[in-house]
């Protein structure tokens, strides 16, 4: 019979060895976690088009956009644009097909500093206040610490200068600070000077006299993802596809469209933590109603329509008197239709997690920001009966 003692453990033979648990690698350079199923996404330069893709908070990486607009303007360029700044700031390898390196040189500037909070929703005066109430409280919390540390029989006692309590940094905490923000703030009346880190630019020249351009493009693409490491994100830039002021007229014939298409959808699914593409198609040549844009409809990810207002000029002029507040009335200046987003799941992702509807929106641009909100009709100007009736309400006790 043994005897042991109690509350004392069995010690084994085998010591028990200290197996080092696996670092965790570094995430790719402008990208998070989606908050949904934890998949990398990488922002668009916009925050409004973000909020779009089904709560994800950005473009899944492995995925496309079409942005399609119908008129003469370019708001489906300006989207391109918040695009590619965005890539060359985070340091993503951008491509851009089709458009001379100046357009690369046109890219919209980065707002640093303190203009960088003025491109949020918030007037500046609200802004500005908010950051002085927050101010005065943590100043009392300071206060009420150092009556604390005095004691309660000496109150008139002059307080030591105390230096604000901190935890030690680690190294993540260090990190974390250095890190860039997902979404950069950028103004279009600036230019976009690359910062260090950056990756150059790589342009695809396209020839409207090549009949056989696309496969070119096609090698292009591919090698540069097999030869860069896989941690590098790359954006695909194509600006006015199916333009005869950049691609032949053979372009748009469905046995060269519809195989490029399908090879970009390929090297999606190939690279799905590299590649994202983004492409702009004009409406006015090409409409929805034919097949061509039907099936490229198909073989896109997620699919965006632009339809500008048209421009009254006389309107414009008297649009711009101010409020009381000294801000302009910001006027939409178009609407925008969600046709299709990236469904990832057997259960489909659609724009409920997002919080706006499909038909309903509208957008405008302003020098910082690309808005797309929820769009209403405003209440019908002199009809006094039906004002009057929303006024008077009566209540039946």
């Amino acid at each position: 019979m043994s005897f042991r003692k109690r509350n004392l453990g069995l010690s084994s033979q085998n010591p028990p060895t200290s197996t080092s648990s696996p670092q965790p690698q570094p995430p790719h350079p402008g990208t998070r976690p989606s908050p949904i199923d934890g998949r990398p996404t990488t922002s668009t330069g916009t925050p409004t088009l973000d909020a779009l893709f089904g709560g994800h908070g950005g473009l899944l990486l492995g995925n496309s956009l079409l942005i399609e607009e119908s008129g003469t303007t370019d708001f489906a360029g300006t989207l391109l644009r918040f695009y590619a700044a965005e890539g060359v700031v985070q340091g993503q390898q951008v491509h851009v097909v089709g458009v001379p390196e100046g357009w690369g040189r046109e890219l919209p500037g980065l707002v640093e500093g303190k203009d960088e909070g003025r491109g949020t929703d918030r007037p500046e005066g609200e802004a500005e206040q908010e950051k002085m109430k927050i101010a005065w409280r943590y100043e009392r919390m300071g206060q009420f610490g150092e009556e604390r540390q005095t004691g309660s029989r000496n109150p008139r006692a002059p307080t030591p200068n105390r230096t604000p309590f901190s935890l030690p940094s680690s190294p993540s905490d260090a990190a974390a600070q250095n890190h860039q923000p997902f979404c950069h703030t950028f103004d279009l009346t600036k230019r976009l000077i690359p910062p260090s880190s950056s990756v150059p630019i790589i342009y695809h020249p396209v020839s409207p006299t090549d009949l056989n351009l696309l496969t070119p493009l096609l090698s292009s693409l591919s090698n540069s993802l097999t030869a860069s490491s896989p941690s590098l994100p790359h954006r695909v830039l194509i600006p006015n596809l199916l333009s005869p002021l950049l691609y032949p007229f053979t372009t748009a014939h469905p046995h060269i469209l519809l195989p490029f298409l399908h090879s970009l959808r390929a090297l999606l699914r190939k690279h799905p933590l590299q590649l994202t593409i983004m492409i702009t198609l004009p409406l006015t040549l090409y409409p929805r109603h034919t097949g061509l844009v039907r099936w490229t409809e198909l073989l896109i990810d997620g699919v965006i329509e632009l339809t500008p207002f048209p421009h009254d000029h006389y309107l414009a002029v008297s649009d711009t008197a101010k409020t009381a507040k000294g801000k302009e009335d910001e006027k939409p200046q178009g609407l925008l239709k969600v046709l299709r987003v990236p469904v990832l799941s057997e259960k489909g992702q659609g724009l409920g997690a997002s919080g706006v509807g499909g038909e309903d929106m509208a957008f405008w641009v302003s020098r910082r920001r690309f808005v797309i909100k929820p769009f209403s009709l405003p209440p019908v100007e002199g009809d006094q009966e039906a004002q009057g009736d929303a006024t008077k309400v009566e209540i039946d006790f």
